[in-house]
């Protein structure tokens, strides 16, 4: 057995899930394992925990929180009686979601129907507002709920949609999504905007688009970079059209 992967703890050698896939390796039967879920490192004793063996463990309700594995690079939602086994080959880590939800006809949790990139997610958590991942048709979607909006518009927060283009993060992001339409309280009229419907839901399409002195920056620019520009250009919105240099 590899060196690499062994970590010394106070409860003995024990091999680390985590190194095992950045080296390469199988985890071996019979011994102890430690596996990250989110930013702290947990042992068991045991090669198969449940998700949600792995959310108590972590303190996490599961009634209340969404358990995602990484495994070969790709994050995956783990069922609550679902199986992990820390002998197979690519786990990386955990992380845990929020499992929000909205009330109406009964309790709809948040859609996660794709994985993004790790620091897409990772962006997207440290906002701390419910988001989704939606898969509509032939495109992919993400909708983030309760985005502050500046003053002078018709509403406080919007819920905010980001179109993920296809062969994204090598391929730029465009444009912005905005529920309810989005007015000016002074009356007067946003250019550039157009209706759209996404899964089900009114959308107004803010038709904003990088400029050659800004082009996309593939490896650098992803959507931590392109959903705050929904500020500077909500901003804008009444820089280039001040009330008072239109209105009587």
């Amino acid at each position: 057995m590899c060196e690499e992967i062994i970590i010394i703890t106070p409860e003995g050698e024990v091999i680390d899930i985590e190194l095992c896939f950045k080296h390469g390796h199988q985890p071996p039967h019979g011994h102890k394992y430690r596996y990250k879920v989110d930013h702290a490192y947990y042992i068991t004793h045991h090669h198969i925990l449940t998700g949600t063996q792995i959310l108590e463990k972590a303190g996490k309700a599961p009634a209340e929180y969404m358990l995602r594995q990484k495994i070969h690079g790709n994050w995956v939602t783990i069922e609550p009686d679902q199986e992990v086994d820390f002998t197979a080959k690519g786990i990386e880590k955990f992380k845990t979601i929020k499992n929000e939800h909205t009330e109406g006809e009964g309790e709809k949790s948040l859609r996660r129907d794709f994985s993004l990139p790790e620091e897409d997610e990772e962006y997207l958590d440290s906002l701390n507002l419910p988001w989704e991942s939606v898969q509509e048709r032939d495109a992919q979607w993400v909708l983030i709920h309760c985005y502050p909006l500046p003053a002078g518009y018709n509403a406080q927060n919007a819920l905010l949609g980001v179109r993920i283009t296809p062969n994204y993060p090598s391929a730029q992001l465009d444009m912005l999504y905005f529920s309810p339409a989005l007015a000016r309280t002074d009356g007067i009229a946003i250019g550039a905007v157009s209706p759209l419907v996404i899964a089900g839901i009114a959308f107004q399409q803010w038709s904003r688009h990088r400029t050659g002195s800004n082009p996309w920056r593939p490896g650098i620019d992803n959507l931590g970079t392109h959903v705050p520009l929904s500020e500077m250009w909500l901003k804008q919105e009444f820089i280039k059209h001040p009330a008072h240099g239109v209105r009587a």
